[in-house]
């Protein structure tokens, strides 16, 4: 029997409102004043100040749709110019209603709207929206990197977005950029359960995991807390950066639900 681990998750206030060209690590950094970070930790990232800081942000104003964006407008009540954006992002479209629709993003990716969302975005009721940023994993890397040159800490850093789930209500929050950190930990013939009888198809989800939690600590709402610091998942913190969170993605041709 293994003891007990204790995992805590602490958002992070002090945080500034983020707009274009700001330094995401440097803004955490300022944020902690004592408290640093520390080797082994993971720092989580709401994907909207990420997003915002790559200058990520569109007037639906601006945006001119073509006629697939009309024709999935016409079918999702959606604005055309935000179908258009979503095409845009997308590499495919695999359901358009009404409730949402539903894509697989460039990176990988399948969710609603293509990750696009106008919530805690300044001038959201009048039509901007935020996109995702163009390369989450390379967001994270850069901001990992950006942390350690800063503070000397070697950690991991997932940027976190909220997103459904097939055949379930609501969102969790999910890794959509990765770094420095174990994304799947796949135990399959490497470890027992009680009975002795090895594992045969446990493979845990640890980025998404770990998004998931940090994003009740950070709120979703007006809480102005999109940092949270985990501790206690060191055991899958790396030195090197890793495959990133496109590692966790079914490969299309194991899509079951199409």
């Amino acid at each position: 029997m293994q003891t007990s681990r204790t995992v805590t998750v602490t958002a992070l206030p002090g945080l500034p409102m983020f707009a274009a060209g700001m330094d995401v690590a440097g803004e955490i950094v300022r944020a902690l004043g004592d408290a640093r970070l520390a080797d082994g930790e993971v720092v989580v990232i709401a994907q909207k100040i990420v997003s915002k800081a790559e200058g990520r942000t569109v007037a639906l104003a601006d945006v001119a749709p073509g006629p697939q964006a009309l024709e999935i407008a016409a079918g999702s009540a959606r604005p055309a110019a935000m179908a258009q954006l979503i095409l845009d992002e997308s590499a495919s479209i695999l359901r358009a209603t009404p409730a949402a629709v539903i894509a697989r993003h460039r990176t990988g990716h399948v969710l609603a709207n293509a990750g696009i969302d106008a919530s805690n975005v300044d001038g959201g009721e009048a039509g901007t929206v935020l996109l995702w940023p163009v390369d989450p994993d390379a967001s994270a890397r850069a901001i990992r990197s950006g942390l350690r040159a800063r503070t000397g800490a070697c950690v991991g850093v997932v940027i976190a977005d909220s997103m459904g789930r097939a055949w379930r209500v609501g969102t969790v929050g999910a890794a959509i950029g990765c770094a420095g950190l174990t994304v799947l930990e796949d135990r399959r013939g490497r470890a027992q359960d009680l009975y002795g009888r090895t594992l045969q198809a446990t493979v845990i989800a640890v980025a998404d995991a770990l998004a998931a939690a940090a994003v009740l600590a950070m709120g979703e709402g007006a809480e102005g807390t999109p940092v949270a610091i985990v501790r206690g998942a060191g055991q899958w913190v790396s030195e090197d950066d890793g495959p990133g969170a496109v590692a966790g993605l079914r490969p299309v041709a194991e899509d079951m639900f199409r």
